[in-house]
């Protein structure tokens, strides 16, 4: 068999046009030719479908998708058998995120804080199964055409239930660079925190239309991920409420345990932000933003006391 087209039919499934193409998959429309549905498909390309690696991180996302049943979470269905290796799942009427950012740059503040409230509920469902995304992004983030969102492509999730199958294989460092968790640079598993860092990133895109890190290649994206603090986000959107600024700036602490401790705390700081605390994050971001580069490696890697001593030397040098 070749690489399917529309009009062909794979199993029960008729192929009606294509959803989307990636560089390992396409998703077509189809039809369930046993009892009418539209369903979406997701087709490995031939390179890919012969991988044993890929085979099981395919395998692996059938099973987590078919186990969980949430309003926020892409269903995935059983056919009645297979012929070839694809997934099946519900079809949804909406756009991905990532086209949302890519056609209106930054969202309204508002909107921003909605949508972060609704990715943490699903959060907090996925967390309570067990299961940890670990690739969440905007590329995996649909918004629903009655305002909700669905996360899908759980390719790499940690699943309790299961054991970390998807992780042997892989490369040490599996995610999107950009939203990345410093502990998925470093190779670590991660867990629920991982994700919250995740969140932590989007909100700052969906705020500001950038990402807290960027750079030429994905090395040196993760490279700035573990060296360099994100540019307060206040200082590119001024009219960011300062309580949102710190609850995204909390998400993304570099260290999990300085992060939420879990979904529902970030999410209802997202809800109730008359209730956040205003600690000095911002600040000191801010101040150490004005130090030397050498200065500020200086302060990461010092102890307490020559840190603290080094920062009030240079700050009082600093023009």
């Amino acid at each position: 068999m070749g690489e399917p087209a529309p009009g062909e039919t794979l199993d029960q499934y008729e192929l009606l046009d294509v959803i989307a193409r990636s560089g390992m998959a396409t998703i077509f429309r189809a039809r369930d030719r046993e009892n009418g549905h539209t369903v979406a498909l997701k087709v490995p390309h031939l390179e890919y479908a012969s991988d044993l690696v890929f085979h099981r991180r395919f395998e692996r996302e059938e099973a987590i998708g078919q186990r969980l049943a949430h309003p926020t979470v892409i269903k995935v269905l059983r056919p009645r058998a297979k012929s070839h290796l694809y997934l099946v799942m519900e079809y949804v009427d909406g756009e991905l995120l990532r086209e949302r950012l890519r056609g209106e740059g930054r969202l309204p503040i508002a909107t921003a804080i909605e949508l972060g409230i609704k990715i943490a509920d699903a959060l907090v469902y996925l967390h309570g199964q067990g299961v940890v995304h670990r690739d969440l992004k905007p590329e995996n983030i649909m918004l629903t055409a009655d305002g909700g969102v669905k996360l899908m492509d759980f390719g790499i999730a940690f699943d309790a239930t299961q054991g970390d199958l998807t992780w042997s294989g892989l490369s040490p460092s599996v995610g999107t660079p950009e939203y990345m968790a410093p502990e998925q640079v470093r190779a670590r598993h991660g867990d629920e925190r991982t994700d919250l860092y995740s969140l932590g990133v989007i909100l700052y895109e969906m705020l500001t239309g950038k990402v807290p890190w960027s750079g030429d290649s994905a090395q040196q994206v993760m490279h700035a991920k573990l060296e360099e603090d994100p540019t307060p986000p206040r200082a590119l959107r001024p009219e960011i409420p300062p309580a949102l600024e710190e609850v995204v700036l909390h998400a993304l602490e570099r260290r999990p345990e300085r992060r939420p401790e879990s979904a529902l705390e970030l999410r209802e700081a997202l809800a109730h932000l008359d209730s956040v605390v205003i600690t000095n994050r911002a600040a000191r971001l801010r101040r150490a933003r004005r130090l030397p580069r050498w200065a500020r490696a200086l302060v990461r890697i010092g102890g307490a006391a020559a840190a603290y001593g080094l920062l009030f030397w240079a700050l009082s040098h600093v023009g």
